[in-house]
């Protein structure tokens, strides 16, 4: 998944915790722009907010990058971090994993369901990134 066609619409630098509230923000500001429905904005929004959280809590922050999608009915986000990588990235999707305690698990396995289009790439030593896209109205899945 690739963003060259898209039109980057915000840079926002993850440094601290205010900074989860300010990618919610600006990305729910975004869906609404382009005609989304709070369902669908309360979706992603949640999605984002946990790989933005993730950034921070496990490399210490990173950057969040929004785009309006060519067709302007999906916004796409990419968090980038320069931490120390997902050694298990199977393991780390799947329901019931983390890296803290008194946490559910379902980051990013969550993170993926509520998006219309996921991926990950990370490796020990390199970083994660992130790169999901948001639909902007709710559509049922095909049978």
């Amino acid at each position: 998944m690739v963003f060259d066609e898209a039109d980057r619409i915000a840079t926002i630098e993850l440094e601290q915790d205010r900074d989860v509230v300010r990618a919610r923000s600006r990305v729910a500001d975004a869906m609404k722009e382009c005609g989304s429905s709070e369902l669908m904005q309360t979706r992603f929004v949640t999605a984002v907010s946990e790989v933005v959280r993730n950034a921070l809590t496990h490399a210490g922050g990173g950057t969040l990058a929004i785009y309006a999608m060519p067709n302007k009915r999906q916004v796409g986000i990419e968090c980038r971090d320069c931490g120390k990588g997902i050694e298990d990235i199977d393991a780390a999707m799947a329901d019931g994993f983390t890296t803290r305690r008194g946490s559910m698990g379902r980051g990013l396995g969550g993170a993926k369901r509520l998006s219309k289009t996921f991926a990950i790439d990370s490796s020990p030593g390199k970083g994660t990134t992130v790169r999901m896209i948001g639909c902007l109205l709710y559509t049922s899945p095909s049978p």
